[in-house]
């Protein structure tokens, strides 16, 4: 009876750690290669005096690199200035345990497109590509991060990366720090 009772214990503990399956919204192997990305996931939302900015991470494997999609999503009836992607872009991740994460943007530059809805309100949606480092890929698997730095062509912009976010957007709760933490075994 007591080997029944660990045995159960041991099982319930191994189901309540293991890792949640990766999603990928492109998963796509053929003969020139291949390339998958994971779901979007906001890591911030900004809601200030009638604009709003998200930001949103998905992770994509080109023929086995690795690679950050960044996606920026600016709302508001106001003029929206452009914050462009250039090659000289980095996202910079500071973790809890002290190190800083630099991600280097691709040689292309992007600043974003600028679209108008129905209720007058201005869209820039902005993507850039960041790969990772190859010295400080390893510390986003051991730490969660405390603040993202995003350097733009020609100013940059710092975030506080929450525990726990719930999306005025979607009303989905999501836990930011622990984003890479939990996703980035899905592109290796």
């Amino acid at each position: 009876m007591k080997q029944l009772i660990t045995l159960t214990l041991f099982l319930l503990t191994f189901t309540a750690f293991a890792q949640k399956p990766c999603e990928y919204s492109v998963n796509v192997n053929d003969s020139i290669g291949s390339y998958k990305v994971t779901n979007e996931y906001l890591i911030s939302e900004k809601y200030f005096g009638g604009s709003f900015n998200y930001i949103f991470f998905s992770l994509a494997q080109t023929d086995g690199l690795p690679t950050l999609n960044l996606q920026s999503i600016q709302k508001s009836k106001d003029f929206i200035k452009a914050n462009c992607f250039d090659k000289n872009s980095k996202v910079f991740l500071q973790l809890e345990n002290g190190k800083i994460v630099t991600l280097m943007h691709i040689n292309q530059e992007n600043c974003g497109t600028l679209i108008r809805d129905e209720k007058g309100f201005d869209n820039r949606i902005n993507t850039g590509i960041f790969m990772f480092m190859k010295d400080n890929y390893e510390e986003l698997k051991k730490s969660p991060i405390s603040i993202m730095r995003i350097k733009y062509l020609t100013n940059t912009e710092d975030y506080i990366v929450k525990r726990e976010l719930t999306s005025e957007l979607t009303g989905k709760v999501t836990n930011p720090n622990t984003y890479f933490m939990d996703n980035i075994r899905c592109v290796e």
